[in-house]
Parts: C-alpha cells; structure tokens; sequence
C-alpha cells in the first residue's frame, strides 16, 4: 500500500495536463483521471494569462505573466465566487528559486489547462453548496507565498520577486471580470498559501462593497513554530530565507512586525488576532507535510504500517499539544472555525472535497461543517481526538479511503 497526499496528485494531475495539446487528448486525459482518481466530476479548465500585469511589474520569477483557471459560475451562483491560491512550498535560495523558474511553480509559460475537482465540482451532490459558484485556482509563480516586492532584478540570474504584485493584479483582473458585483466571497489557499489567504482576508473583503458575506478559508497551511526541543522547528529557518530573499517585510501586518521578527509573522498564529473578517481553518493535526518537516522525512511509512515506536509516538503527541494550543481559540467559533482531523495526509480541498474521500470526525465532514458556516446555518470547532496519527490507504481500485 503506499500513501498519498493531495500534492502528488497535483503533480499526476500537471502530469496528466501535460497530454491535453489537443481537445481531443484532454478528453482523454480527463478520462483517465476520472477512472484512476474516483474523480468522476474532474474536468479540465483552460489557463488565462494576464498579460497586462507586466506593466505592473507583477511577474513571475522568470518574468512571465501571472496566470489562473476561471470556470464562471451558472444559475444562482453567478454573483458567488471562490479564488483558492494554489500551494506548491516556496523557495528560499537564488539556487532554488532559478531550479524553479523553469518549472510551472516559477513561469506561466510552462502552464498547461489544469483539473478542477473537490471544492470545484459542478456536482451539486458532491459540492452542494459551492457547486455553481465562479471558481478561480490562481497558479502559483513566484515561490514566496505571493509577498515579494523588490524592483531591482539581478541580471545574472533574471530572477524577479513580485508575489504581492502578482496578488494584486490578478485579483484586479478578476474584479473587472465581474467580482466587484460579488454577492458571496470565499479566499482560500492551500499549503504554503493558507497563509497568503490570512493575510490577505481583511484587503480582500475591503474589495468587496457589495457583498453579503466574505469569509477566507486556510487549507493545510497553518504550520506552526514549535518550542519543545525535541521536535524540529525548520519553519522559522525558512520563513527567515524567504523574506529576506523576496523583501516580504514591506506587506507583512505592521501589528505583527511591530512586536516581533519579520519572519515570526509569517507564522498564522501571530497574525490571526488581528484578521476582522471571519476564517475558517482545515488541517490535520499529523499535517503530513509538517509531520515530515518537523518529525522526520520517513515517518509516515510507521504511520502506514503502524508500528510507531514509543519515542515517534511521544513526539506525535507532542507536535498536536502545539499545534492545538498555535490554533486559533474555541471561544468564537463564527469568526474562527476549525476541521482538524487526524489522518496523515495534506490538503483537503481538491481530492478530498467528495463523499468518498472525505475524513470524518465524529460523523462530520468539511464539506458539512465549513458550508455550515460559511452561510451562517451553524458555527463548529471540530477537532478530532485521536492523539496519534491515522493511516490513509490507497486500494488497488484507485479509490482513496480513511481508516482509523
């Protein structure tokens, strides 16, 4: 049996994308995705590029154009929208960020159609509540969680760091598009840009005049700064590298930088205080990629078979005590609701967002309890109570099940 997390499917999707030259082999590749994945509302949407961007300086790490997949909503959802900035870690070095500018995570001509599912879906079995919305999934390019801002460009390397530029503009474009007249607005971002949607929430919602309800969600990005000595804390190392490589300090929260060091801010605990506009945050407590991160790059094959030692196990518990304690309080759960589940994957949005892969918690899913409150008709804190972490399976049929 072998794990799997939302990123690698991701990475079989861009894989699969890669055949779509034609109507005709998209078709195909849909197909296929659909029989392997249990994806059976999966479809493809052509990439939109916003050439008018680069007069703005907002431009990828290889100076393309931004770009992002609009599927426009239908009947009642046309006035409704969903952005969700896509994940994909950062880059923290020049080395890195050159490896990738050659890559789509660092140039929109590498771009190619990309598969909506999960959150996407047009099913409104599988999607009840945002099934007919305008979805937008915002490519990501600029390998700093969409906050650099430097204008000089090194001419040895061409490299530009211009997130926060790229943010803007294609939220510019969209609004024109016609999310200025949207009626219900959901930020969202996943992975590394969970927290781009958190810091973005309050600018974004100020966009939005018209609107009855705005509210951003975090999916699998609320990673933590962790204090016991013996867990791992290779956040800070990095969040360190990338604002001081992409000059992030300038759009981090001044109530933030204020009181502590740049890169402290760009930890989600210490700036979700001072977010006004609701959010709503999705993870598991074994987060896989933080798990790996912070507990060890192998722990999920004992995870998978089950055979833990004392010591892993310890450190387990340890890392969901912070995690928990990092998360935003019960107190108020209509402006900060939670889903942590505990099963050892990343990412529930896409892959996860359908009836059969979804993770229960107490006979609760996300797609309950986050449409529960988005729309207002219930406010939940659910958090599952399994202090150690829940194996995913993957059967031979390609369908992804939870056990535990």
């Amino acid at each position: 049996m072998l794990t799997m997390s939302t990123r690698s499917v991701r990475l079989v999707c861009l894989l699969i994308c890669s055949l779509a030259i034609s109507k005709t082999d998209s078709t195909k590749a849909n197909e296929l995705l659909k029989q392997e994945k249990h994806a059976d509302h999966a479809y493809f949407v052509d990439i939109t590029i916003v050439q008018n961007a680069v007069s703005k300086g907002a431009v990828c790490l290889d100076g393309s154009p931004p770009a992002y997949h609009l599927d426009p909503g239908f009947g009642h959802g046309v006035r409704n929208w969903i952005i969700l900035l896509s994940g994909g870690a950062w880059c923290r070095n020049t080395t890195d960020c050159l490896n990738r500018s050659k890559t789509d995570l660092g140039s929109s001509t590498l771009m190619l159609p990309f598969i909506f599912l999960g959150i996407f879906s047009k099913s409104k079995t599988e999607n009840p509540d945002f099934y007919n919305w305008n979805k937008v999934f915002v490519r990501y390019c600029d390998g700093g969680a969409f906050t650099g801002d430097i204008e000089n460009v090194d001419s040895a390397t061409n490299l530009h760091f211009r997130g926060a530029r790229i943010f803007d503009a294609i939220i510019e474009d969209l609004l024109a598009k016609g999310l200025k007249d949207a009626k219900n607005a959901i930020l969202s971002g996943g992975s590394a840009n969970g927290y781009p949607a958190m810091l973005y929430c309050d600018h974004f919602h100020s966009l939005l005049p018209k609107a009855h309800r705005v509210k951003c969600l975090v999916d699998a990005g609320y990673f933590i700064r962790v204090k016991n000595p013996l867990l791992t804390n290779v956040f800070e190392s990095i969040f360190k590298d990338v604002v001081t490589l992409h000059g992030s300090t300038k759009v981090l929260p001044k109530s933030c930088t204020s009181r502590m060091k740049p890169e402290l801010c760009f930890f989600p605990e210490n700036i979700q205080r001072d977010i006004k506009t609701p959010f709503f945050t999705v993870m598991s407590a074994f987060d896989s990629y933080q798990v790996n991160s912070i507990i060890g790059s192998d722990i999920g094959e004992c995870i998978q078979a089950r055979n833990c030692t004392e010591n892993q196990n310890n450190a387990f518990k340890e890392l969901r005590s912070e995690f928990l304690r990092a998360l935003p309080k019960a107190n108020d759960p209509k402006q900060r609701g939670v889903f942590i589940d505990s099963f050892n994957h990343h990412t529930q949005l896409e892959l996860w967002w359908n009836k059969i892969n979804a993770t229960p918690v107490n006979n609760l899913t996300t797609i309950k309890v986050f449409g529960d409150c988005y729309y207002d008709r219930k406010y939940s804190y659910v958090i599952d109570e399994h202090d150690l972490p829940l194996p995913v399976y993957l059967y031979n049929n390609g369908t992804l099940k939870s056990r535990g």
